[in-house]
């Protein structure tokens, strides 16, 4: 299929203009007359911001709350949303009422790609000034099929190899970051080390293929369509076929542990059935509040071929908002190097800006990894993330994850599984009129 742009884009006069024009239906009390959305807030010097919990760090949230810097007059609500986010805020956009000036997006903003005439492009608003300010493929991820930029970067997931040193010690394997990130070049090599790690009864290397599977995507530039919204997910070689031979070839070699309930991953790695993971950078803070015992036993390797990205989330700006240059002060402001450094230290957002990094001032709890520079690590591994290309329609694609489940847990036969993920997928596809 192709995909029609989104409606002309505004210009920055005229979406000044526009603004101009809400902001005295606000302060007239007319926003719900006349054909305009409903608004959160009458004050037309006050702009919402829709967020959830630890996604905005609250000093930063209580000096916009006083006024936005470049903004004079101009001051962000922060209205806290639990559960639900996603469903209220679409609700809301097709409600035309209630949208707040300034939303945070997660890492499916993706979802939002058929309905991205409802926000501003930060294109229109003068991100080219900062553009370098970021890394590439976080912007690349925010960015529509049609080119507009929609999804501001603001944190990040890069990812690794966490593992016990202490489990690989007693196997007789090679324990130091550097050392067990040149053994695992390639997923065949992590495999075979995984053999190594499981002889003579030793703990499984990862929890289940699914981690395999999941990582080997999140890590390859080509996903499961492409940036047409066409399925490439069953031609011969795709990234997600390869994908699942690796977890597949994983299953069979066992070094896999068959967990497949929260509970069982829980208790494997604080017992040590289970020697490691990949994960994003911030599985780190889960790890240890999962298994504190652990403390002190966990290195970071780098994953086989590259490191991914998993997780990390975005701001937008609704085409409704009261004041678009305001809007886009509060978003550059609060995701600028310096104050992404502090989101990091106060409530473990990694930043999106390698700026954030250089400029120092970054902390970090390293006992939980020895003596290990987790910062370092994780800094260097954002630098290699490959651009890629999500599309809206990969929340169509579980049947993948279950029939991978279903060769692990019940021995089903690999090709049958396969098979059978892609028809269920390609039928979920033809229903919504994918192909």
């Amino acid at each position: 299929m192709t995909r029609s742009p989104a409606s002309r884009p505004l210009s920055r006069r005229a979406l000044l203009g526009g603004a101009a024009a809400l902001g005295a239906a606000a302060a007239t009390g007319g926003l719900s007359g006349c054909g305009s959305p409903a608004s959160l807030s009458a004050d037309p010097s006050e702009l919402v911001l829709w967020y959830w919990n630890r996604a905005v760090t609250p000093e930063l949230l209580a000096q916009a709350a006083e006024h936005i810097p470049g903004s004079p007059g101009r001051r962000v609500r922060g209205d806290l949303i639990g559960a639900g986010f996603d469903t209220k805020l679409r609700t809301s956009l097709a409600g035309d009422a209630y949208i707040p000036n300034i939303t945070l997006i997660n890492s499916n903003c993706a979802l939002y790609f058929p309905n991205e005439s409802l926000f501003l492009d930060f294109s229109e608003l003068g991100a080219a000034q900062y553009r370098d300010l970021y890394y590439p493929w976080k912007l690349k991820l925010g960015t529509t099929p049609s080119g507009r930029l929609c999804f501001w970067p603001l944190d990040t997931g890069p990812t690794g190899f966490y593992y016990r040193a202490d489990l690989f010690d007693k196997a007789g394997l090679p324990s130091a970051p550097d050392k067990v990130s040149a053994a695992i070049r390639t997923w065949d090599q992590w495999i075979e080390l995984g053999r190594e790690l499981r002889a003579n009864g030793g703990p499984a290397m990862v929890n289940s293929a699914a981690v395999v599977f999941g990582q080997f995507i999140n890590a390859s530039p080509e996903r499961y369509f492409d940036e047409q919204d066409r399925p490439i997910f069953a031609a011969e070689g795709s990234a997600v076929r390869r994908a699942w031979d690796t977890a597949v070839k994983a299953v069979d070699a066992g070094i896999t542990g068959n967990q497949q309930t929260a509970t069982g991953q829980n208790s494997a790695w604080v017992t040590g059935a289970t020697a490691g993971h990949i994960e994003a950078v911030w599985w780190a803070e889960i790890l240890g509040d999962t298994a504190p015992k652990t403390k002190g036993l966990w290195r970071i390797a780098d994953q086989p071929v590259a490191p991914g990205n998993s997780g990390g989330s975005f701001v937008a700006i609704p085409r409704s908002c009261k004041d678009p240059e305001a809007a886009f002060n509060f978003t550059t402001w609060l995701t600028s190097p310096a104050n992404q450094a502090v989101a990091f230290n106060k409530i473990q957002l990694f930043p999106s800006s390698p700026a954030s990094f250089e400029r120092g001032g970054l902390r970090a709890d390293a006992t939980f990894f020895g003596s290990q520079n987790m910062l370092r690590f994780f800094s260097d591994a954002a630098r290699r993330v490959p651009s890629t290309f999500v599309s809206t329609y990969e929340s169509q694609v579980e049947a993948f994850a279950a029939e991978l489940a279903n060769v692990e847990s019940g021995g089903k036969a690999p090709e049958q599984a396969w098979e059978d993920a892609v028809a269920q997928v390609n039928r979920v596809l033809k229903k919504r009129g994918v192909i």
